[in-house]
This record gives C-alpha cells, sequence and structure tokens, in this order.
C-alpha cells in the first residue's frame, strides 16, 4: 500500500506529519509524492489564517477527486482545520473517510484502517493530551536539519489567535525524551536541530516548576553529531538571563533567535492581549543585542488590526526603521471565528491593512538589502544545502538563515560538497535578501 502525505502550515505540524510517517513506516507502508498511484492520502491541515484554511481546503477538494475517482482508496483529513471543523468536513465533503484531530495523530494507524474498511468517523483526543509515539519520526527535511518540537499548546490566549482552542493548554515534552529524540536524529545524520513549539521559552514551567529552556539546550549540546541548534518562536517577555548566558557560553548554539512581537504600539498591543510594551521591547531587543553581539533577531508583525489608527501604523514603522531587525515578516490582520478580536469594532478594510503591510516590507527590504551589502568581504560558515542545477554551484545558509524563511547563500565552486557539509565561504556579492559567496 502506498501512502501520500500534504503537510501544510507550521514545522510544528510537519514534526506531527513526521511523527505519523515513522508510525505508517514502522506498519510497512511505502511513501509516495505521486497523488495517481497513492492508495491512501493523508492531509495534515493549518487553518491559524484566512489563506491558511483557504489552502487546506483547497487541497482537500484536490485530493478528493482521487477518492471520487476511485484511484486512491482512503482520504483522512488531519490537524489544525480538522480539529476545528471536524464534523463540517465530514458533512460536506462526501470523499474524506476520517478526520483526526491535532491531539489524536498518533492514531493514524488506526484511522488508516477504518478508512481502508469503510468506515467514516472522527478521532478527537482531549486537547490537553500529548501524544508522544515510541516509534522513530520519518524526517523529510532532507536529512541534515530537523525540527525538535519541545511543546504543545499555548496559555497566552492572545485575542487574535485561535491555536489554544486547537492545540490545548501549553505542556512540555519531557527533557529525557527530548533527548533521546534529539539522539535518534544525530544518529540518522542531523546536524541542526530546531526547537520549535508554540512558545519555546516557556518550555520546563510547567513540568519542573521554572523555565528549564537553558537547561535543554545544554545537554543538547552534548549529543555528538549536532553541530547548530537553532531556537524558534521566543515569547519576548519570557527571555530569562539563563537563556541568554547558554546562548553566549554554548558554541553549537546559533546566534540567532525568533520573537515575534507583532506590534510596537501599546494601545494596540493591549488590544491583541501581548504581555509586553514598546519600551520592553525596546529594552529586551538593546539587551540581546548587548549581551551577544552578533546575534540575528526575526520577528513578525500583524498590520491592520482592528482600530489600529494610520498614528499607530506610522509608530510601528518607525519602530522597524530604528530597530532594523535582520529577518522581519508582515501579515495582515485575521479575523478568526471565535476569537475575541473578530468581535472588535473599527475593523479594518483589506486595502488597508495591504497597503500598510506593503509599507512595512519595502521598509525591510532596504533595511535587510544594506544588511546583505555589509556582508561582503565577510567569512561565514556555511551548512550545504544542495547543488544549483547545471551549475558549478551551491545553495547553502548561514546562522543568521532559518529554512524556508531567510536567506540563502549561493557558493561559486568547482569542488564537489554534499548536503549537510559545513564550508568556510567569503561573501563576495549580495542579492536582494540572498548572498554570493566563493569557497574558501
Amino acid at each position: 500500500m502506498k501512502i501520500l502525505f500534504v503537510s501544510l502550515g507550521c514545522d510544528k505540524n510537519l514534526a506531527d506529519t513526521e511523527s505519523m510517517l515513522g508510525l505508517l513506516a514502522s506498519r510497512g507502508y511505502e511513501m509516495t509524492d505521486d497523488e495517481a498511484e497513492a492508495d491512501v492520502i493523508v492531509i495534515n491541515t493549518c487553518c491559524f489564517i484566512h489563506d491558511a484554511m483557504e489552502e487546506s481546503i483547497q487541497n482537500i477538494l484536490e485530493m478528493a477527486e482521487y477518492r471520487k475517482s476511485g484511484q486512491a482508496k482512503a482520504l483522512i483529513v488531519a490537524g489544525c482545520l480538522a480539529q476545528r471543523y471536524r464534523q463540517e468536513i465530514l458533512d460536506e465533503i462526501p470523499e474524506v473517510d476520517e478526520v483526526l484531530g491535532t491531539t489524536a495523530f498518533d492514531r493514524i494507524l488506526d484511522a488508516v484502517d477504518a478508512a481502508l474498511a469503510g468506515e467514516r468517523s472522527v478521532m478527537i483526543a482531549d486537547p490537553d493530551a500529548l501524544p508522544l509515539p515510541e516509534t522513530k519520526r520519518l524526517v523529510t527535511t532532507g536529512g541534515h536539519y530537523a525540527y525538535l518540537k519541545i511543546a504543545e499548546g499555548c496559555d497566552k490566549h492572545c485575542t487574535y489567535c485561535i491555536i489554544p482552542s486547537l492545540r490545548g493548554r501549553f505542556r512540555s515534552v519531557p527533557m529525557e525524551r527530548l533527548v533521546k529524540e534529539a539522539q535518534e536524529l544525530a544518529d540518522q545524520g542531523v546536524k541542526e536541530l530546531i526547537l520549535v513549539a508554540q512558545e519555546t521559552t516557556l518550555y520546563g514551567k510547567d513540568l519542573y516548576g521554572e523555565k528549564s529552556l537553558h537547561i535543554l539546550l545544554k545537554k543538547l549540546c552534548e549529543i555528538s553529531g549536532i553541530r547548530w541548534i537553532r531556537i524558534l518562536y521566543c515569547y519576548p517577555e519570557e527571555i530569562t538571563d539563563d537563556l541568554i548566558r547558554v546562548m553566549k557560553e554554548e558554541p553549537k548554539i546559533c546566534h540567532y533567535l525568533d520573537i515575534p512581537i507583532q506590534h510596537a504600539s501599546d494601545p494596540i498591543l493591549k488590544r491583541m492581549g501581548r504581555r509586553t510594551s514598546k519600551q520592553e521591547l525596546i529594552d529586551i531587543v538593546g539587551r540581546l543585542r548587548k549581551e551577544i553581539p552578533d546575534i540575528c533577531l526575526r520577528t513578525t508583525l500583524i498590520t491592520g488590526f482592528p482600530g489600529e489608527t494610520q498614528e499607530q501604523h506610522e509608530e510601528l514603522m518607525q519602530f522597524v526603521d530604528e530597530m532594523e531587525f535582520d529577518r522581519l515578516g508582515v501579515f495582515t490582520y485575521s479575523p478568526e471565528e471565535g476569537t475575541p478580536a473578530a468581535a472588535m469594532p473599527d475593523q479594518i478594510d483589506e486595502e488597508v491593512k495591504e497597503e500598510r503591510q506593503a509599507e512595512l516590507m519595502e521598509l525591510q527590504q532596504e533595511i535587510a538589502f544594506d544588511a546583505a551589502e555589509d556582508m561582503k568581504g565577510r567569512e561565514v560558515l556555511v551548512m550545504i544545502e544542495g547543488k544549483v542545477a547545471d551549475e558549478n554551484a551551491y545553495v547553502g545558509r548561514t546562522y543568521k538563515d532559518a529554512p524556508n524563511v531567510d536567506g540563502l547563500i549561493f557558493i561559486n565552486t568547482d569542488e564537489e560538497l554534499v548536503s549537510g557539509d559545513f564550508a568556510r565561504v567569503k561573501v563576495t556579492g549580495a542579492l536582494d535578501y540572498d548572498l554570493i559567496g566563493e569557497l574558501l
């Protein structure tokens, strides 16, 4: 039997997908990328914002055609959209056989068995459950880097966000379990661990009574074979002196933090339910740059939040200009059903949201392009990602670049390199967000 998997949304979803793939591989199922030859199709969905929900629905409808024609014997929908609209999916898309909730992904084998037996059902677990399959994950990222999901759920309850209702309360994966999983990944050839969760900085508070990310990092740094450890999704108010210290002390930890701040106007931050003020954000960024001068900071913003005035938008523009974040993404506000923000007055027109998004991205583009130009002449350590087709060139990433969201560096060389290799490279040029270099 051949199974096709479609994984949508965030890297946390991808970690769940890889766990499901591991369970299916342990049963002997064969994986395929060809929809036409798949006996079973599984879609791990996202619905964090409207565009993500539309993408998930479109993928379900496309794959439903293979189920309708009889080419596929089963169609299973998993993940956040499945958790949120479980019954609607079964009622409105008859080709879907099984619906699998966010905390029930460890029941994928049961779902496949039920679907092939002709059953149609919903498998939903307690949203506060923490599935921890013993079977090894099937890494889909190329083998040299992998995501390590260190926690599930969130307790923050920002007014625009549906994650707590879909993923449950914040709960950490036990440390010994994470160290074991990281060792297994290293044994498979993984050289970069990317720590993810809805919020990584709160890791361990529920299990050990205090924030313990710095302790986990120390243990992960002891694993032979791991060269880089990258931390994503750090809430700024939860960054501790212990975390900063361990980042400075441990050479394996990339001087890179992803810190979603969402806005910089105090009234908007308050309406969003965020836990920081503009001045506190300035202080946190300043502290990080003072303690770790070469740190690369990535952040995300939401523009067009209900009630955002032109003055508040301009305040955010000024903040971005002054902070000069290394990496920055901007989302237009998406009103999500069931969230407090969706019911707030003074909703912003889509056209205005998009104009503000474009202005912010144009400003950040100038900052990023100038930063790329400043890299010329510097020597950097690069992880090789692959070869450029039909050219004597390779593509890689520096410590400043997380996979799939940041820039790349293109390296001209006649030497033969392998994905996952590390190489010393001299930066010779810049191309928008990307760099050009030569092998040293």
